[in-house]
């Protein structure tokens, strides 16, 4: 425990903390983001293999995404691992950045873009640097109250709206493939 703090204010601080979370990430994903969604759905699903990249906290975001598209039995890789094949022409790269100034990120969508793939950015600046490179932005304004230095540190609601709306984009998906739960837990890794 940090010296200073109490358990009953540990456990004040983390209720405060979800109250927070939930709240906040309500707003975040109210808003309409259909058309950007609906686009998304159409390249998640027409391309010839799904590629997924992030940094940090946005690349375990992005891993999971490209988990559940492997499950729908969407060919997925995650850019930086050893065995992704290279990028082509007719494929899909979802990328995920909070700032949209990752200079890696923007490396990656400028080649897909050049090799004539499709590039969706999860951003929270639609002008950003990735945001130009990409042919949809999933626009995330997580900007916060100043509360969130202390209840939400660090991008932390960037990163969960990330997750819940790109959780959203998966049901999409699935309705539009024709895929069931059974048909997923089928592909689901089995751990020994």
């Amino acid at each position: 425990m940090k010296r200073g703090t109490t358990a009953a204010s540990d456990t004040t601080t983390a209720t405060a903390s979800t109250a927070y979370l939930l709240d906040h990430l309500s707003k975040i994903l109210s808003v309409d983001r259909s058309k950007e969604i609906a686009e998304s759905v159409a390249i998640l699903t027409s391309a010839k293999k799904l590629f997924v990249y992030g940094v940090g906290r946005s690349g375990l975001a992005a891993r999971a995404f490209a988990m559940r598209m492997v499950q729908l039995g969407i060919d997925c890789y995650f850019i930086g691992e050893t065995i992704t094949p290279v990028v082509s022409d007719g494929d899909a790269v979802l990328i995920v950045s909070n700032t949209g100034s990752t200079m890696s990120a923007i490396q990656v969508a400028n080649i897909a873009r050049r090799v004539g793939a499709k590039v969706i950015a999860v951003t929270g600046h639609r002008t950003s640097k990735l945001g130009h490179a990409s042919n949809v932005v999933l626009l995330i304004h997580s900007d916060g109250d100043g509360t969130e230095t202390r209840l939400a540190p660090l991008g932390t609601l960037f990163e969960d709206a990330t997750v819940l709306l790109l959780d959203g984009v998966v049901a999409q998906v699935m309705e539009r493939l024709g895929q069931t739960e059974a048909d997923m837990r089928g592909r689901h890794a089995i751990m020994v």
